[in-house]
């Protein structure tokens, strides 16, 4: 049985382990983005110019690393007061087909995330407010939903089977 030390099972954790500091590190400083451009608009009548679209980029790394730790700790949302009623092998014979619907979709979404970002980074495509490049946080987006989709087909071919982690 494939465990989390087996040759895919360690890199996984590895970057799972960097995508989860790095979303709290983001979660982190948009909530102290946001507080600090509440207390300017309030205070000082003078908001933090471009907070909104700081924030928005800080969610486009937040969400698909928390997408991909939620995979990886399997502690996603499932329909489970369905699913608990019926027998192991029936919740396998539904889950199997799922996992791989899901697996084609996040590889397409990866893929085609990929290309948005070369096709961004050949527009030279910016912010509106702050002229901030655009493509680099395109790319946290491909990243997140990879891992999310290795994870799914690491899980379907049996690894992680044991574990809940942290």
């Amino acid at each position: 049985m494939l465990t989390r030390e087996t040759i895919l099972g360690k890199p996984i954790t590895a970057v799972m382990t960097v995508l989860k500091w790095s979303g709290s590190l983001v979660l982190a400083s948009m909530m102290f983005l946001t507080a600090a451009d509440v207390a300017c608009r309030y205070v000082f009548n003078d908001p933090i110019a471009g907070a909104l679209e700081l924030v928005e980029y800080m969610m486009a790394i937040l969400i698909p690393f928390s997408v991909a730790y939620c995979a990886y700790t399997q502690s996603h949302v499932a329909v489970e007061f369905i699913m608990d009623k019926f027998p192991a092998k029936i919740k396998k014979a539904v889950m199997v087909p799922i996992t791989v619907l899901t697996i084609i979709f996040g590889g397409l979404i990866t893929w085609q995330t990929c290309l948005y970002v070369l096709e961004t980074y050949a527009s030279k495509l910016t912010s509106s407010v702050l002229l901030i490049v655009t493509y680099p946080f395109i790319i946290p987006v491909a990243l997140g939903m990879g891992m999310f989709t290795l994870i799914l087909f690491y899980e379907l071919i049996g690894g992680f089977a044991e574990r809940k982690v942290e």
